[in-house]
């Protein structure tokens, strides 16, 4: 099975790059700029900064205590190899197929005989192995490698990628098994990468160490540091834990592994404490764009309601990282509340990075930009993750590879099968053949351009019995599901159809995409007396191009007579190509001192006028702008 996860067992069975091909549209486009070049800049890139060289010099023993890059830039080695190998599985490249096999050469060429392989660590004057495990990332790397070797394993076989992760992982159970060193990472990863290593290879002992690092964790094993061990979940053990704390990236990578373990352990009372957390932190910590993470000091989550939209953090390996856990929370328990956080994180957070031309990216995705970025120079590596315009590359560059991984392998993430029937959960052009465990036949042909517009036909290719279930998003109320061309209502959850369908017939879902006025809690002050306006799946923002002067974001106020909170609403305007409200920019005057002992009034000369919104995904593409997402109320 080509897919990126691949649970033993649970409520649903994901289909893979064999089963799911995404033919066209929103997604389709996306796949086809990262294969034609994200994947080859991600190369160029770490090419010239020396970050593959290290690989050669650790080869030819001339590694010197001047190694460029951070000690976790061979994981980007790592996540390009492994968006290479699910690019090569799903068209059959052959230029990804050279890339693999030249990349893997140089990576080989550095592994010591007893599976170590690290270009920072242990070689020369370098440090000492394992002499920095707070921040010296060595399993993490080791984690990325083994998630490549899943899916060259998944989608060409065993080479030598998979022998080189084999002898890695073999060290790894070595050197840290119940007879070994008692440490872990401070970057969670090995975890989720032994997990599904084992998985793929039915080693037992993989996911056995995967466990062993779960359980050792948040006792205190690491090193204290200024930001707390929550910094690295080593405050708490994971099953006491009741809400997602500390690095964004770290604890999601961790809580991906321990849904993995718990499945794989039949661990209820681990799967139980991981669906506790994904609750709280979604419900109080996750932004409306799904990204996660509101503070830029850790990179990490905030308290309960600490959502800043000028200061959050969002970064894209969080939203990446969000995904691998809802996903794998979804194949275990069959909700779809995990797939409507998937589809918001994909649409809001995973679309807004990458440039249309794949070759620029947000690290992170603040909800408000104040002041327009300036245009980030393509032959410059960017020092800084927040800035209002894409970068060609960063010092810290996960991101990149993250977005590029995650798109060459995204049709794995589109549909799942159960005993009696297929279940399609993101919606894209594309075609789904299946078999169940029965030997039933599946084959179907999505024709959608959403999100654009929310019609959506499932053609059936092949007669049979089965059950067709389509999840309807939360958001969407008011949904139809028409058969034999006749329509019903369908609520939010899963629409099903359960019948003998007939080779050309055509089952239509029907999702509302009017826009929509969407509220925060109150609790959330940072966006008190604010609306923000979604359309389908995707969040929508003002920009300042939209404006008739480049400050004009700092007096935007939407015109109360547009949102009522009860009766009749007049709401958001479709027209095409947009969404436009009613608003104005009533900027108070300038004045010596920033509070006053009363309420500024409103101007009553200043004119109401259409403000266009966009997708928050498409931000910034004409050029460096300001931008909010949460847009205040006049008069609140």
């Amino acid at each position: 099975m080509t897919s990126p996860v691949l649970p033993s067992h649970g409520r649903v069975r994901p289909l893979g790059l064999a089963q799911v091909s995404i033919t066209g549209g929103f997604w389709g486009s996306r796949q086809a700029v990262n294969a034609a070049a994200t994947l080859a800049h991600c190369e160029a890139w770490m090419e010239r900064l020396g970050w593959l060289a290290n690989f050669d010099r650790v080869a030819d023993g001339t590694t010197a205590p001047d190694r460029p890059g951070w000690s976790f830039s061979d994981s980007e080695v790592y996540k390009l190899l492994e968006a290479l190998a699910w690019e090569s599985g799903r068209t059959g490249d052959p230029g990804a197929e050279v890339a693999i096999k030249r990349l893997t050469g140089r990576i080989a060429r550095a592994q010591d005989p007893d599976g170590y392989l690290n270009t920072c660590f242990g070689h020369g004057t370098q440090p000492p192995r394992y002499s920095d495990l707070e921040m010296g990332h060595e399993l993490y790397n080791t984690g990325h490698l083994l998630q490549a070797a899943v899916a060259r394993l998944r989608t060409h076989g065993e080479d030598e990628l998979v022998r080189v992760a084999r002898r890695a992982a073999d060290h790894v159970c070595e050197t840290f098994g119940p007879d070994g060193r008692p440490g872990i990472c401070g970057h969670p990863e090995i975890e989720v990468g032994l997990a599904e290593f084992g998985r793929a290879l039915g080693e037992e002992r993989y996911v056995e160490q995967a466990r062993i690092f779960l359980d050792r964790r948040g006792h205190g094993t690491l090193r204290d540091i200024p930001l707390g061990r929550a910094y690295f979940q080593d405050d708490l053990p994971i099953r006491e834990a009741g809400v997602w704390r500390g690095h964004a990236v770290r604890a999601l990578y961790l809580t991906a592994a321990a849904v993995d373990v718990a499945v794989e352990r039949g661990d209820d009372e681990l799967l139980r404490a991981v669906e506790r957390q994904w609750e709280r932190s979604v419900a109080r910590r996750t932004y409306i764009t799904g990204g996660m993470g509101s503070r830029h000091q850790d990179e990490g989550f905030g308290e309960d309601w600490e959502l800043p939209p000028d200061r959050a953090y969002c970064e894209t390996c969080a939203g990446v990282g969000s995904i691998m856990v809802s996903w794998r929370l979804h194949l275990a328990t069959g909700d779809v509340r995990y797939t409507d956080l998937i589809e918001r994180t994909l649409y809001n957070v995973i679309a807004t990075s990458p440039s249309p031309d794949g070759t620029a990216f947000f690290y992170a995705n603040p909800l408000h930009q104040r002041a327009p970025g300036r245009p980030a120079d393509p032959d410059e590596v960017s020092p800084r993750a927040e800035a209002g315009a894409r970068a060609a590359w960063f010092d810290v560059s996960c991101c990149p590879t993250n977005v590029a991984r995650t798109l060459a392998g995204l049709q794995g993430y589109l549909a799942t099968t159960d005993d009696d029937g297929l279940q399609l959960h993101q919606y894209a052009p594309s075609t789904v053949r299946a078999e169940l465990p029965d030997g039933r036949e599946i084959a179907v042909e999505v024709e959608t351009d959403y999100p654009a517009g929310g019609t959506v036909r499932v053609r059936i290719l092949a007669d049979g019995l089965w059950t067709l279930s389509l999840r309807v998003p939360a958001w969407a109320a008011g949904a139809t599901l028409a058969e034999d061309g006749r329509a019903r209502p369908v609520e939010p959850g899963l629409a099903t159809v359960r019948r003998a369908f007939r080779a050309g017939e055509v089952i239509t879902l029907e999702l509302p995409m009017e826009p929509r006025f969407t509220w925060p809690d109150p609790r959330i002050d940072a966006v008190r007396g604010c609306v923000a306006v979604e359309r389908g799946p995707e969040v929508l923002c003002a920009e300042s191009h939209d404006l008739p002067h480049p400050g004009g974001l700092d007096a935007l106020a939407i015109d109360p007579r547009s949102v009522p909170r009860s009766g009749p609403r007049s709401g958001p305007r479709a027209e095409p190509g947009e969404v436009l409200v009613r608003g104005r920019l009533a900027a108070p005057p300038d004045r010596p001192w920033a509070y006053s002992g009363a309420a500024a009034a409103p101007a009553a000369d200043v004119e109401w006028f259409d403000v266009p919104l966009r997708p928050y995904h498409s931000w910034a593409r004409r050029g460096p702008s300001s931008m909010r997402v949460w847009l205040p109320i006049e008069g609140e």
